[in-house]
């Protein structure tokens, strides 16, 4: 019997991408808005390019906020990739008024904060961060099996991950500053890079999410 990967829709673009790009890995996804195909699903990828508080809203207004959080409460691999990265932590500002906070999916302790556009001697850097870039793993990660450290992979975003947690910290790369690219903990995964936009590593990173899918399956 083989997994069901849910690659959720929540209006954000570069699903059918990211649904071919597991095929391409050897695994089947299916697109759903459904709340209940989502909680029937093997593993959960939630991809995505836009605003936090835009897509935070539609997940709420289409029940797959809830739906997310029952099947990775009971054990079920998810895999966040650049604006679903940023959904995975507890709120982020984006597209709100000044002094407000739209809250995310709270897998894990942690904000969203917008990318600097200068390092700490006063240079310039172009945000968005856009592009290919290195990733430079702090542990061993089962997302990255068969992958060299310091491999790059293609960035586009304007914000990125603080976790509360530093054990939280799969991966850091360079732009202006030093960012989290990749973050991780038990079947919770997220990268800020685009794995389906990254060629034979990128690649290499959706057969894993495969393969943890299907040991957690059983299948």
């Amino acid at each position: 019997m083989s997994i069901r990967i849910a690659v959720v829709d929540y209006c954000k673009g570069n699903l059918a991408s990211v649904q071919r790009s597991i095929g391409d890995a050897g695994y089947d996804a299916f697109i759903t808005q459904n709340p209940a195909e989502i909680e029937k699903a093997d593993g959960i990828i939630l991809p995505g390019v836009g605003a936090f508080r835009d897509a935070a809203d539609t997940m709420v207004e289409l029940g797959e906020m809830d739906a997310i959080k029952t099947r990775v409460k009971e054990g079920v691999p998810f895999l966040g990739i650049c604006l679903g990265l940023h959904l995975i932590f507890d709120w982020g500002d984006e597209g709100c008024e000044p002094g407000t906070r739209v809250a995310g999916l709270g897998l894990l302790p942690g904000h969203i904060e917008h990318v600097p556009a200068t390092d700490e001697s006063g240079k310039k850097y172009k945000v968005p961060h856009v592009g290919w870039n290195s990733v430079e793993l702090q542990r061993d990660w089962d997302l990255f099996e068969g992958v060299p450290n310091s491999e790059y992979f293609y960035f586009t975003h304007s914000y990125c991950a603080v976790p509360d947690n530093q054990a939280d910290i799969a991966a850091l790369t360079e732009h202006a500053r030093t960012f989290v690219s990749a973050v991780g903990r038990d079947h919770i995964y997220g990268v800020q890079f685009h794995p389906e936009k990254s060629s034979k590593w990128g690649l290499q990173v959706m057969r894993n999410f495969g393969g943890i899918v299907s040991k957690a399956a059983g299948k």
